[in-house]
């Protein structure tokens, strides 16, 4: 998942408490009494996302890094549930009565190369599904970081069960990247398997200042559809076009025409991208090849938008290849979804202040809508519960600050980048604690009197 940034100012009380995050013995502690990680925990935590960095792997392909959180899990008491959807983990922690609480963390890297020079950067190569090649793999969306932070907070909860009392269900999922991770695990029977949960939450880390966290209720992703449009020509020798149906031409008038769509279909108060990401065609210079392919994704807010632009995108594909002569019609096919990430609303405000008790009210901002996607809510949607789904800023202050005087924070390093690498401190400490302030206000009190509605 790729964000953009979002200029937002740090007033002097919150480098204040930043500063705070980084001295030797600082544990936070929320309402509940529930204490942050120690100097000790932290460096251990370190240790293992620099391991899970340095071996990332492909999407519905991450066997090492189930492996590693179900020990852990196993560690602190957790009854865990290994292969779930794949390779997806859960692990349940029971703690008298009270009600369940789901705290999520993805696991997949990317196909594409890192390029930060970290000496614990990815050197790993995989096979890519999509496309059956050779690829390098690195996790430059933050996945590595999220799997730490859920690590860290199961470890704390596990250790101070005289503090609070319910279940909470830690759920390490496969292939986010390519939306099918959620919906594997929750065709796997995780409904029927597990208990059914209060809330779901989650958290992603982007490029904002480090130990700031941005959320917001209602919609906060967009949703997501990825198109593979396959046209047909008919192929010939380079010289003797006049005898040929050219897909290269009629691809690159598709991508064109496409372009029109957004600009010129869909009303200035909606909101719609379309992104062509590929277009591969033939293997020779003097060859004029069969077929070309297109594949293409596009984000909404509205179902009624989306209807229209996928009404549009195959309008012009038609088009396109009846105009060029094409033998037959082009075949469009859905290579995945994802859904429209929406923030439950009273969820939200407990969340929300529960982060400004735990971190200050001045490290918690709202949170602008963005165009990425994220197969999260798959979750709640499947028990029709409440979901929140928030962001972590990973970028270096003094880095960020520097950017904003310049103008120039699109230039810093964002997710899918070959050089993101987030900031660990305060980053990683900061993810640990929010995962904790989050699942407070569901986990009851351990002398509470009765169960939380």
């Amino acid at each position: 998942m790729v964000i953009g940034k979002h200029r937002c100012g740090l007033a002097l009380a919150a480098l204040v408490s930043l500063a705070a995050l980084s001295s030797p013995g600082f544990a936070q502690t929320d309402a509940k009494g529930l204490p942050g990680p120690t100097e000790e925990q932290l460096a251990k935590l370190q240790a293992i996302y620099e391991d899970l960095h340095a071996n990332p792997e492909l999407s519905m392909q991450e066997k090492r890094t189930a492996g590693i959180v179900a020990k852990w899990l196993k560690e602190q008491g957790f009854e865990v549930a290994e292969g779930v959807g794949g390779t997806g983990v859960v692990g349940l922690l029971r703690n008298s009565d009270g009600p369940t609480v789901l705290l999520r963390a993805d696991m997949d890297g990317l196909p594409m190369k890192e390029n930060t020079g970290l000496p614990y950067a990815s050197m790993k190569k995989g096979t890519d599904p999509a496309s059956g090649r050779e690829t390098a793999i690195a996790h430059s969306c933050g996945h590595d970081l999220h799997v730490t932070w859920l690590m860290g907070a199961t470890q704390i909860l596990a250790a101070n069960k005289d503090k609070w009392r319910g279940t909470v269900m830690a759920v390490f999922q496969p292939g986010e990247e390519i939306g099918e991770g959620a919906k594997a695990m929750v065709d796997d029977g995780m409904v029927k398997r597990f208990p059914k949960p209060a809330v779901t939450l989650g958290q992603h880390v982007l490029p904002f200042l480090a130990g700031q966290v941005r959320l917001a209720p209602g919609p906060v992703l967009s949703r997501s559809d990825s198109l593979k449009v396959t046209l047909y020509g008919r192929g010939g020798h380079g010289s003797g076009p006049e005898s040929a149906i050219d897909p290269v031409v009629m691809a690159a008038a598709t991508v064109m025409r496409l372009q029109t769509i957004v600009s010129r279909e869909v009303s200035m108060s909606d909101s719609a991208v379309i992104s062509v990401g590929s277009m591969q065609a033939g293997s020779s210079a003097n060859i004029i090849p069969d077929e070309a392919q297109l594949q293409l994704n596009v984000r909404t807010y509205d179902d009624a938008v989306r209807d229209k632009v996928l009404a549009s995108i195959k309008r012009v594909v038609e088009g396109e290849a009846a105009i060029s002569g094409a033998p037959k019609p082009p075949l469009l096919t859905m290579l995945g979804q994802f859904p429209l990430t929406v923030n439950d609303e009273d969820a939200t405000a407990k969340v929300a202040e529960a982060l400004k008790q735990r971190l200050g009210a001045e490290r918690v901002q709202p949170a602008a809508s963005a165009n990425a996607s994220e197969d999260f809510t798959v979750f709640a949607r499947a028990w029709d519960v409440p979901s929140v789904f928030w962001f972590v800023g990973g970028t270096d202050p003094k880095k960020y600050a520097e950017a904003e005087r310049t103008g120039t924070l699109n230039a810093l390093p964002s997710n899918h980048s070959p050089e993101y690498a987030p900031i660990l401190t305060p980053t990683l400490r900061t993810g640990v604690e929010t995962m904790l302030a989050a699942a407070g206000p569901w986990l009851a009190p351990a002398n509470a009197g009765s169960q939380p509605r």
